[in-house]
């Protein structure tokens, strides 16, 4: 007898839980995008969302019940929406370069033991790296200071060192010399 369950990263179509979400949590719209974008826009989503965010962080060590965050994770979901829509009004050209370098350059991760197969889904076996891309990351930085006013920071860098993605002769390149 066959299995009902089907993976969702096999499907051709996209899954949608029927379920309605409680009278009580305000409905927001999805963000529809796919892991480029996101990836291309997280240290400025985390940035303009860091608020919200340590309300849900908080709010998820209150209680382990999911559904006691959703509203607060809704929040964080319009918050990165109205980055993402922000950045497509202000630097689309330059967001939609930088996301499709992240796309095109999906490097797959090398296996730990290529004794024993993995279980792990095989999108699990692919990773976006920003070091592929940083001639349409700094024109999207850029863009984005000089039209939004948003810089770029990446939580824990080390003070008085330059920032990776501000490094002029990066040692980790897309051709190695």
């Amino acid at each position: 007898m066959a299995s009902p369950y089907q993976d969702p990263g096999l499907s051709e179509k996209p899954y949608y839980d029927p379920t309605p979400m409680p009278e009580s949590v305000p409905h927001v719209q999805e963000l529809g995008t796919t892991s480029a974008p996101l990836k291309s826009a997280a240290f400025f989503i985390g940035d303009a969302c860091k608020d919200y965010n340590e309300d849900f962080m908080l709010c998820k060590a209150e209680s382990r019940n999911p559904e006691h965050c959703l509203k607060e994770g809704r929040r964080i979901t319009r918050c990165a929406a109205d980055v993402i829509n922000k950045m497509n009004e202000s630097c689309l050209k330059e967001f939609t370069a930088h996301w499709s370098c992240l796309e095109k350059n999906n490097q797959v991760r090398p296996r730990i033991s290529t004794s024993s197969p993995t279980s792990l889904h095989p999108s699990l076996l692919f990773t976006q790296e920003y070091y592929a891309c940083r001639k349409a990351e700094r024109k999207l930085n850029t863009c984005v200071f000089q039209k939004l006013g948003w810089t770029k920071t990446i939580p824990g860098s080390p003070e008085g060192k330059t920032p990776i993605h501000l490094v002029e002769n990066p040692i980790y390149k897309t051709i190695q010399k």
